[in-house]
């Protein structure tokens, strides 16, 4: 039996990593543990825009985080890169939005929200080919290098004494009177305190394989399927994000340029296809044309854990005492990660929330 921590985490994603800093920092000890590789999953995989495609097309409850995780980014970046030596490249540099025919309500709500805005020049979109309709330009909205971000964060809780052990399957629960008393793994036995599911895209199908007796609190998570591509292009060709439909293009900083991304059914499917390479090759050189001059040097898919609004389940189970959930980000698990986290240890630590928590309970609507 390996030593009881606090609260043991199932899950070593953006969610995982953050809600353990997030419970370290008050002190309390943190054992996570994941299947595969720390932050190798959704995480790596997504392209690290930090706001969910047209946000004011999206659940209340989604905004509500979105915009506390926007006020806390700055300063967590920076102290992630001071901590660690690890740049997470956060990178304000903007995002594009070409087409916008409901142009009222995304201007509404970057006024409620506190979101600058302004109409795009022809300058910033002379180097795109597209049919632009009331283009939008956001001058403040951020991304981060996802992969890099994950370094960071695995390092820094490591640094702050959270233990975390890889490749690691979960294979059983033993749970007496509401209460999980052990956790059983391929490396052994846990004694798990309190016990948090950050498991993104397979966090039903652990409730269902450990847990069936309580199957009506069963988070509905979905795994869907996104691929992506990378140019290697030259720093400053693309300033900033770009979206265009429902397909966008974001720069790094080294020059390289992510085309993105396909949404698909496809269960735990992770394969990258010949077709989704070419509708997203196509994507980029029809409305970019100087891509083309430019190889594709990546492709690969991910799963992104799926919510029917994308809104995640956020806290404790309604009837296992010591079982919480933070998962079903869908696609803005980056982005909604620092307020997600910030919510749950306030849960578990009996502190008042910045946020209602009610929308992200288990039994409300998602």
């Amino acid at each position: 039996m390996h030593t009881a921590a606090d609260f043991t985490i199932i899950g070593a994603g953006v969610i995982g990593l953050m809600t353990a800093r997030a419970l370290r920092q008050s002190g309390a000890t943190v054992t996570v543990i994941d299947q595969n590789a720390a932050g190798q999953e959704s995480s790596w995989a997504g392209g690290g825009i930090l706001l969910p495609l047209y946000p004011w097309r999206q659940a209340e409850a989604i905004t509500r985080l979105v915009v506390h995780s926007l006020s806390l980014y700055p300063a967590l970046m920076d102290t992630l890169l001071a901590d660690t030596g690890i740049d997470p490249e956060w990178t304000p540099c903007g995002l594009l939005m070409t087409q916008n025919p409901d142009i009222g309500a995304a201007t509404a709500w970057c006024q409620l929200n506190h979101i600058r805005y302004a109409n795009a020049t022809a300058v910033q979109l002379a180097p795109f080919y597209s049919a632009s309709l009331n283009p939008l330009w956001l001058p403040d909205i951020a991304q981060a290098r996802n992969p890099r971000l994950l370094q960071a964060l695995k390092q820094d809780v490591l640094n702050k004494g959270v233990q975390l052990i890889e490749h690691c399957q979960v294979t059983g629960f033993t749970c007496q009177q509401d209460h999980i008393n052990t956790l059983n793994t391929t490396q052994g036995n846990f004694s798990p305190g309190q016990l948090v599911i950050a498991s993104g895209a397979w966090t039903s199908a652990l409730f269902e394989q450990l847990i069936p007796d309580y199957i009506l609190d069963k988070p509905q998570i979905s795994p869907i399927k996104g691929q992506m591509l990378v140019f290697a292009a030259e720093p400053g060709l693309l300033p900033s994000i770009v979206l265009d439909g429902d397909r966008y293009l974001i720069p790094r900083r080294d020059g390289k340029i992510l085309a993105g991304s396909t949404v698909e059914q496809a269960g735990f499917d992770k394969t990258a296809t010949a077709l989704a390479k070419q509708q997203l090759h196509s994507f980029a050189t029809e409305l970019m044309p100087t891509l083309a001059q430019y190889p594709i040097i990546a492709h690969w898919a991910g799963l992104r854990p799926g919510t029917a609004q994308g809104i995640p389940y956020i806290g404790k189970h309604p009837a296992i005492s010591n079982l919480s959930i933070n998962a079903g980000h869908f696609r803005n698990g980056l982005v909604m990660a620092p307020a997600s986290a910030q919510m749950l240890a306030d849960i578990l630590l009996g502190r008042p929330t910045a946020l209602a928590s009610k929308p992200y309970q288990l039994g409300s609507p998602h």
